[in-house]
C-alpha cells in the first residue's frame, strides 16, 4: 500500500495549522492599538534599557482591577512573564516584580523562590524585589524561606524578609509566625529599623500573641516614637480589647506624634472610654492629632463627634483638617451631618475645596440622589468661569453612580473637549452605560491618544466589538441599564 499520500496529506494539514496560527496571532496583534504594538515589540525585542522605562511607565499608569483587565494589558503581562523566564537582568526583574506586585498579580512565584534561593548569584534588589513581590501578593508556602533569611542576620535581606513575612503570614501560621519575630525581637539585637518592621509586621498578622509586646512598647514614653506609633497601629490592627488601655493612655503622650498615631489606632475599638478620647482629641493643638480625630470618628460612625466635626470644616485654620472633617460626616451619615453637608456645598461664599469635597459626600453616602444638584452647581461655576471648581464638580461625577448621570455623558460626549469626554468615559464605566457604546466607539482613533485607548479599554470589559455600529445587542434591558456591575 502507497503511504505517501497520507503523509503528504499530514504534512499539508500541519502547514495549513501552522498558517492558521500564525494568522490568528497576527489578528490578535492587530486588536492592540498602536501603542499597545509598540509597547509589545519592546518587551519582545528591546534592550534592557528599553524594557525597564516600559516597565516604569506600565507601572505609574492607572492598573485595571483582576477581573477587568482589558486584553492589551492581558497580553503584555503574558509577554512580561516570558521576560522573566530567561533574564537575570536587575533592571528588568526588578521592574517586572514591581508591577506584578504592585497589581498583586500571581504567576511570578517560582521565578521570585528561586532569585531567594539562589540570592547569593543574584543582584540584590532582584532578591528584594521578589520579596517584596511574594509579601505583596500574599504567597503561600514561603515562611520558612523567610524565617531562614531572618535567622541568618542577612542584613542585604533582613529589611525585605520582615516585612515579606508580615504579610504572608496571616493565613499561614500566623500564632507561630508572631511568637518567631517577639522571640527575635526580645532576645537579639535587630537595630531599630528592623524593630519597627518586626512590630508592623506583628500588625499585618494579626495574631493576638503579639498584643503583650505592643502594648508594652506602646506604654514605654522612653521608647523612639517611631517604634512607639508602629505598635499603636500594630496594635489597631490586631483590635485585641487588650491593647486599648495602652492606646488610651498614648493619647496623652508628650509627642505629638504619639498621640496622632494613638488617636488614629482608635477606630476600630468600642466603649465609651475611646468615644470620649476621640472627641476631646479635637481640641489637640497638634493639627495631625485633630486629623486622626477625624478619622477614627468617620471609621466609627461617631455621631456625637458631627457638631465637633462641623466647627472643623467650617473654622480650622488647616485645610487637610477641614478636608476630613468633611469626608468623616459623609462616612457618619444620618440627617444631621448630611445637612450640614448640604449647607457646606451649597454656601458659594465657601472655598471652592470644601464645596467639592462636601458634594462629593453627598453623592457617595447621601441618602438622597444629589446628582441634579451638583450638575447644576458645575454648569454655574461654568458660566462664571471658575475653572477649578467645575474641574473639582466634574471629577466627582465621573466617580459617582446614578441614573440621572446618563444624560450628562452624552452632553459630555457631543459637546465636551478631552477632558470632559474622559470624565464621560468614567460615568460610563461606573454607571454600565452600554447604551451609550456608539457614542464610545467614536473615540476609538489613534489621533485621540489616550482617549482612544480609554474607550477601547472599555468596550473591552463590556464585551463589545470595537468597530461595528451599536446594535440592539448593546443596549441594556430596562432592568440592567443602569445597574453598575
Amino acid at each position: 500500500m502507497n503511504k505517501r499520500p497520507a503523509v503528504i496529506s499530514i504534512i499539508l494539514f500541519l502547514a495549513s495549522f501552522t498558517l492558521l496560527n500564525a494568522q490568528d496571532s497576527e489578528r490578535q496583534a492587530g486588536d492592540l492599538s498602536p501603542l499597545d504594538e509598540q509597547r509589545l515589540q519592546i518587551i519582545r525585542f528591546g534592550t534592557d534599557t528599553e524594557i525597564a522605562n516600559l516597565i516604569k511607565t506600565l507601572r505609574n499608569e492607572q492598573p485595571s482591577t483582576p477581573s477587568a483587565a482589558t486584553v492589551s494589558e492581558s497580553r503584555l503581562e503574558r509577554e512580561l512573564l516570558e521576560v522573566t523566564k530567561k533574564t537575570k537582568n536587575r533592571a528588568i526583574l526588578t521592574g517586572v516584580f514591581g508591577y506584578f506586585g504592585d497589581r498583586e498579580i500571581s504567576g511570578l512565584e517560582e521565578r521570585a523562590r528561586t532569585a531567594i534561593e539562589e540570592r547569593d548569584y543574584e543582584a540584590g534588589e532582584t532578591v528584594n524585589a521578589a520579596l517584596l513581590y511574594l509579601g505583596n501578593i500574599k504567597a503561600s508556602g514561603v515562611r520558612s524561606l523567610l524565617i531562614d533569611i531572618i535567622n541568618g542576620e542577612e542584613s542585604r535581606f533582613m529589611s525585605g524578609a520582615i516585612r515579606a513575612l508580615g504579610l504572608t503570614a496571616e493565613k499561614d501560621g500566623p500564632a507561630e509566625t508572631a511568637e518567631h519575630l517577639i522571640e527575635y525581637y526580645s532576645n537579639r539585637d535587630p537595630g531599630d529599623e528592623n524593630k519597627r518592621l518586626i512590630v508592623v509586621a506583628l500588625g499585618d498578622i494579626k495574631a493576638k500573641e503579639g498584643t503583650a509586646l505592643l502594648v508594652s512598647i506602646a506604654e514605654n514614653e522612653d521608647e523612639k516614637a517611631p517604634i512607639r506609633m508602629a505598635a499603636l497601629e500594630a496594635l489597631s490592627k490586631i483590635a485585641d480589647p487588650a491593647g486599648l488601655n495602652a492606646i488610651i493612655n498614648a493619647v496623652n503622650s508628650k509627642d505629638p506624634n504619639v498621640r496622632s498615631a494613638a488617636v488614629a489606632a482608635l477606630g476600630p475599638f468600642t466603649g465609651a472610654d475611646a468615644d470620649t478620647a476621640i472627641i476631646e482629641a479635637f481640641r489637640d493643638s497638634y493639627y495631625r492629632t485633630r486629623i486622626s480625630a477625624a478619622k477614627a470618628a468617620g471609621e466609627r460612625k461617631l455621631e456625637s463627634a458631627v457638631p465637633y466635626l462641623r466647627f472643623r470644616a467650617e473654622h480650622d485654620e488647616i485645610p487637610n483638617v477641614r478636608d476630613e472633617a468633611v469626608k468623616a460626616m459623609g462616612l457618619i451619615g444620618g440627617n444631621e451631618a448630611e445637612t450640614i453637608l448640604k449647607d457646606l456645598f451649597k454656601e458659594r461664599k465657601n472655598s471652592d475645596r470644601i464645596r467639592i469635597n462636601a458634594g462629593e459626600m453627598l453623592l457617595t453616602h447621601g441618602k438622597n440622589d444629589y446628582v441634579s444638584d451638583v450638575v447644576a452647581e458645575m454648569e454655574e461655576a461654568q458660566s462664571k468661569k471658575q475653572t477649578a471648581l467645575y474641574n473639582g464638580f466634574l471629577r466627582i461625577l465621573g466617580g459617582a453612580k446614578s441614573p440621572k448621570l446618563e444624560d450628562l455623558a452624552r452632553r459630555l460626549f457631543a459637546n465636551g473637549g478631552v477632558v470632559e469626554k474622559s470624565y464621560a468615559l468614567d460615568i460610563c464605566l461606573n454607571n454600565n452605560f452600554r447604551g451609550l457604546a456608539d457614542e464610545i466607539r467614536k473615540l476609538i482613533d489613534p489621533k485621540n491618544g489616550s482617549l482612544s485607548n480609554k474607550s477601547k479599554a472599555l468596550l473591552e470589559r463590556w464585551g463589545l466589538p470595537l468597530n461595528a455600529p451599536a446594535s440592539e445587542a448593546d443596549e441594556p434591558s430596562a432592568s440592567a441599564a443602569n445597574e453598575p456591575e
